[in-house]
């Protein structure tokens, strides 16, 4: 007694399969590949990256380099749109990126004002509108009645190499900056 293909199918995969060729069963059962058409996406899902830092390092490097800034001397600032989803994205960002997927912990965002604002009861984390994040020059960046918010990778403030900080967003606010310190405000990239 042998074996005996009862598939015609069955038979052609595996041939196909034996001479290093993608069977024409597996083919048709794929999802067709998404191709980037028109460059870097409108809105960069962070949380979605393995290591967020890089694809903000990347940011900052190709923006010094388009605009012939040293880059020792570039920094990042943020600012917080109305936008609640990346659907409602309909710009660019110019020299920067929109950034969504980030999460608000120990304090609320108004979007009508636009500023950091007492949570609400019994809510310890709130979503984030998007963020533009834009790479500029550090002497020309000035701060006022902001809060420069950390940013950390999960609730725990580390991952499980130990590292957690990705990078500071300036969070407009009308209360003194040591207020949000003690609520322990943060922005992280996973609500966990």
């Amino acid at each position: 007694m042998g074996h005996q293909w009862s598939r015609p199918r069955l038979l052609a995969t595996c041939a196909t399969c034996v001479f290093n060729h993608e069977p024409t069963v597996w083919s048709a059962l794929t999802l067709p590949p998404l191709q980037v058409t028109e460059g870097e996406p409108g809105v960069m899902w962070l949380s979605g990256l393995h290591i967020p830092e890089s694809y903000l390092t990347a940011l900052v490097q190709a923006t010094c380099r388009r605009n012939g800034w040293p880059l020792d001397h570039s920094t990042l600032f943020t600012q917080v749109t109305k936008f609640q989803d990346a659907d409602e994205v309909n710009e660019r960002a110019g020299q920067g990126c929109f950034v969504s997927g980030l999460y608000l912990e120990g304090a609320d965002w108004d979007t009508e004002r636009g500023c950091l604002v007492k949570s609400k009861p019994k809510v310890l984390v709130v979503n984030l509108p998007i963020l533009k994040v834009i790479p500029i020059e550090a002497h020309r960046l000035k701060l006022q009645n902001t809060f420069r918010t950390p940013v950390y990778t999960t609730s725990t403030r580390r991952n499980a190499m130990g590292v957690g900080l990705v990078f500071e967003a300036d969070l407009f606010t009308t209360k003194h900056i040591s207020h949000w310190v003690l609520q322990g405000v943060c922005l992280t990239l996973n609500s966990d």
